[in-house]
């Protein structure tokens, strides 16, 4: 028998629900498609993860393989869009990251006694009032999503910020030439 027509007979078997069949599409098909992915991605810890995703994808898709279908180019291709997936989500967490510490170093250029001193005036606002000023200056939300996500209505989202906002400048000893 060629390969290819037990590969389809393998698949036709996998296809009516035969994890045997499917196991031994595996062990036919795992090495080529290891060495592929470890070529595009250039890590092999990551290829390997990325060929048993791969094939657990392929099991719940044998379905759509067609009759004649070349079960490597099939894998091959389930697995390259794998790898694409994570690329973008590693772009994705990086920048996340990048944020986060875009961030936490504007965080730590404050002075310790600001900071003290800002949490306690924080402390002390009416708890809506807090809130809206924690999601609006802090989080950087509209007063818009504020409101949506508090349940408030708009026009007590901005009331609630300018008065927080004036209660902490005062509360810092800070002048505020907005005002």
């Amino acid at each position: 028998m060629s390969p290819a027509s037990l590969d389809e007979a393998l698949v036709t078997a996998a296809q009516g629900g035969s994890t045997e069949a499917f196991s031994r599409l595996v062990e036919r098909h795992q090495q080529p498609l290891r060495a592929f992915l470890r070529r595009t991605c250039g890590d092999w810890a990551a290829a390997d993860d990325l060929a048993q995703e791969t094939f657990m994808a392929a099991w719940a898709r044998i379905g759509r393989l067609k009759t004649g279908g070349s079960v490597r180019a099939w894998l091959c291709g389930i697995g390259y869009n794998k790898h694409l997936t994570a690329l973008r989500s590693a772009g994705r967490e990086r920048a996340r990251a990048q944020r986060y510490e875009d961030d936490r170093e504007i965080t730590l250029d404050a002075h310790p006694e600001d900071k003290l001193a800002l949490e306690k005036a924080m402390a002390e606002l009416p708890a809506d009032q807090r809130a809206c000023v924690a999601l609006c200056l802090a989080a950087d939300f509209s007063h818009a999503e504020a409101a949506e996500a508090l349940d408030m209505p708009l026009g007590t989202v901005k009331s609630h910020v300018s008065r927080g906002r004036a209660r902490l400048l005062q509360a810092l000893g800070v002048c505020d030439d907005a005002s």
